[in-house]
Order: C-alpha cells, then sequence, then structure tokens
C-alpha cells in the first residue's frame, strides 16, 4: 500500500498517540508517576482551586446536658495559576515521505525513529521542570567575550546535545545572537557548551540559558514550591505561613537521622505522610557509603514504570539527574496534582489535519501539546535537605 499524507496522519492519530502518551506518562520518571492528573477545576485558560487550610472548627467537648460545639466548618484558600503550553514537534521532509512511498516499512521506521527521538527529549524536559520553578533557567552563563563560541556554564545538568537555546541577558531580553542557537557539544568535565553557526555572543556573569521562547513558561515544579519567592498559587505566603515547606540547609554529612527529622516535621506540622524522596546522584552515592559504614544493606524497590530506588522504611529513595546537587527532597506526593485540560494530543488545524508544510519549505511538521500546571494542596507538608556532602563520582 502505498504511503501517503493521508495514511500518515491516520497513523499518527489511531497508532502512535496512545504509544507516546502513555511512554510519556509513564516513563518520564517515578515522580511523575505518583504525581495524578485530572481535568478538573481547569476554568478556561486557568486552574481554580480551592485548597482546605487546617482542621474543621466544629470540634469540641461538652457537658451532658450543655451546648453543642459551634459549627465552624472547613477553611479554605483559592489557588489560581495559568495553565502552562507544552509543545513538542516532529519534523518529517517531502523527500523522505517520497523515497518511503512505496513500502510501509519504511516509513513506520521513518516515524518510529522521528517519535522516539520526540519522546526522549519531551520525557527529559518534562522530568526536568518537574524540578524547576516555572522560569525554565537550565543553567547560567559565565562572563565571555572572545570570539569562540564554546561558553562555560554554571551546570550541565539540565543541558544535552541539540537543545535550542535563548540566552538571555539580566533584562530578560536575548543577548545579542543569542536567540535560538543550538548546542553541538558539551565539555561536561569543564562546563562548557559549544554553540552552532559563526556570530559572536557575549554573555555577562549569570546570564540566563533558557529553551527556546520559554522564559518563565514552564510548569511550577518544586523549586517554584521552596523558592524565597513572596507569593504562591496567586496567595502571599506571609499572610499563609503553611504555602512554606520545611527546609534544612547545611545539612553537611547524610544519615538516618537528618531524614527522620525532616520526615517527622512533615507529619507533625504539615500532617503529611512521606512516600517518596528525591536526591542527586552523589547525595545517593552518600547515603550507601552511609549504610555500607554502618554495616547496613541497601534494600532495593521496584517502581512503576521499570524504575528501581533504594529504601528508607519502605520509602524510596531515587536518585534524579535533575535533583540539584547536595540536595534531597522529602515528598508526600498525594498532595500533587497535575491539572490539565487534556492529556497529550496532536494539534489540528482548522480541518483536523496534524501534518502541516512548513511555509516556504519542503518540510511537514506534527505538533504535540499538552496544557498543564501543577499544584500542591498542602505546601507544608513537604521537605527539602541541602548543603548535603555528596560523595565523588
Amino acid at each position: 500500500m502505498a504511503v501517503t499524507l493521508s495514511s500518515a496522519e491516520n497513523a499518527l492519530k489511531s497508532l502512535y498517540l496512545d504509544v507516546v502518551t502513555d511512554q510519556l506518562n509513564i516513563q518520564t520518571n517515578p515522580l511523575y508517576n505518583r504525581i495524578r492528573p485530572t481535568s478538573n477545576y481547569v476554568v478556561g485558560k486557568d486552574v481554580v482551586k480551592l485548597a482546605r487550610v487546617g482542621l474543621n472548627g466544629g470540634i469540641g467537648a461538652g457537658t451532658e446536658e450543655g451546648s453543642l460545639p459551634q459549627a465552624a466548618g472547613n477553611r479554605y484558600v483559592q489557588f489560581v495559576a495559568p495553565l502552562k503550553n507544552l509543545y513538542g514537534q516532529i519534523e518529517i521532509s517531502d523527500k523522505a515521505i517520497q523515497a518511503s512511498a512505496t513500502s510501509t516499512g519504511a516509513f513506520v521506521n521513518l516515524l518510529n525513529d522521528e517519535l522516539e527521538g520526540l519522546m526522549q527529549a519531551s520525557k527529559f524536559n518534562f522530568g526536568r521542570m518537574l524540578y524547576g520553578d516555572g522560569a525554565g533557567t537550565l543553567a547560567t552563563t559565565g562572563a565571555h567575550t572572545t570570539a569562540t563560541l564554546d561558553i562555560g556554564v554554571s551546570s550541565v545538568r539540565n543541558l544535552m546535545e541539540g537543545m535550542v537555546v535563548d540566552i538571555l541577558a539580566s533584562t530578560g531580553a536575548p543577548v545579542t545572537n543569542g536567540a535560538g542557537r543550538t548546542i553541538i557539544d558539551i565539555d561536561r568535565s569543564t562546563k562548557t557548551i559549544t554553540l552552532d553557526g559563526s556570530q559572536k555572543i557575549t554573555t555577562a556573569s549569570g546570564d540566563r540559558i533558557v529553551l527556546q521562547g520559554s522564559n518563565n513558561l514552564e510548569i511550577l515544579g518544586l523549586e517554584a514550591l521552596f523558592s524565597t519567592s513572596t507569593t504562591l498559587y496567586g496567595l502571599t505566603r506571609s499572610q499563609h505561613k503553611w504555602l512554606s515547606p520545611y527546609t534544612k540547609a547545611g545539612v553537611g554529612a547524610i544519615g538516618d537521622t537528618a531524614i527522620q527529622l525532616a520526615i517527622d516535621h512533615v507529619e507533625e506540622v504539615g500532617g503529611g505522610t512521606v512516600d517518596f524522596i528525591a536526591c542527586s546522584y552523589g547525595v545517593r552515592r552518600a547515603y550507601q557509603a552511609y549504610l555500607a559504614n554502618n554495616s547496613r544493606n541497601v534494600d532495593i524497590l521496584d517502581l512503576k514504570g521499570g524504575f528501581k530506588a533504594m529504601s528508607f522504611g519502605g520509602v524510596p529513595i531515587y536518585a534524579d539527574r535533575f535533583c540539584p546537587e547536595g540536595t534531597m527532597y522529602l515528598l508526600d506526593t498525594r498532595e500533587f496534582t497535575l491539572h490539565q485540560l487534556c492529556d497529550w494530543r496532536w494539534m489540528e488545524d482548522g480541518t483536523g489535519r496534524i501534518l502541516r508544510q512548513v511555509a516556504g519549505t519542503p518540510k511537514f511538521t506534527a505538533t504535540l501539546v499538552k496544557y498543564a500546571e501543577l499544584m500542591c494542596d498542602k505546601p507544608n507538608a513537604q521537605a527539602r535537605l541541602t548543603g548535603i556532602t555528596e560523595s565523588p563520582a
């Protein structure tokens, strides 16, 4: 059977979408697997929901013939946050389509390769956003004034070859020639990236690197929850102290006591139950060394999606590349919800088509889209340890 644009679209809609959605929803990372998705509380382009604060006030003791407790009911506050627009694109040239037009197998291989690349990039970036603050900062630059396109950065944890990025000055605007540049190489030992093209880029220390067009447009991940910003979900933290999670800085050597103290605080103050712990690779190595030095076995847990994690009293400790160095998050994931207008789907034009020709080029693109925002109903039922001494690689 000859392959046409129409048959390619049908394959993307009926065969590939379920596979792509399943992989993105299950194999992104184990933290994402624990977050409940819902279309509830989506109002227009925003998430608007009521969060319960504290306990019901209509409780009390009394005498046999005395008055009953005064009804007080629950206390609520309103969370408001705009849905974020998450996109991923595949691109197929007309020549590639024509070359495989008489072979269904060849075209399937072509689509498989394009979609595998899309899924890998989507899982990488969505997993990264879960630990971000919504600003989208991948790294910051050092001062760079030479003609070379090798630029020193603060960290390569969130960077990969092939990323198209913008380099932003303190004003939020791209530096000269800093918009839409592709990372073609990364020297991870020296924390240096190499950009494409020949146009010189001058950066100041602290200039921000973000994904193309993504500045301040990503979902509100864990760093938004633990940040020092004065507001969260439209509320002022100083007026709602429970919006601030437990934090412990300068931990140093990691051990059971530091972890248990954070868990105890979550239970005593936030009324939560820690059911997931995330940390950097270096912190995981340090905790493994702690267990070994105390002649303790490392218990391994099997998690949904084929992931594996260490155990702290039955609570998984998962090392994630996107967790900042020297950091451990202790989370009650039942309090997190991913509010979404829809699950991943292909963007359609007015005629229902998903493969569209790029104007002026012999290329066709299809766009995967999701409109969503992450919210935590109980920020004070979460905890973070920082300044943990890592074991070297």
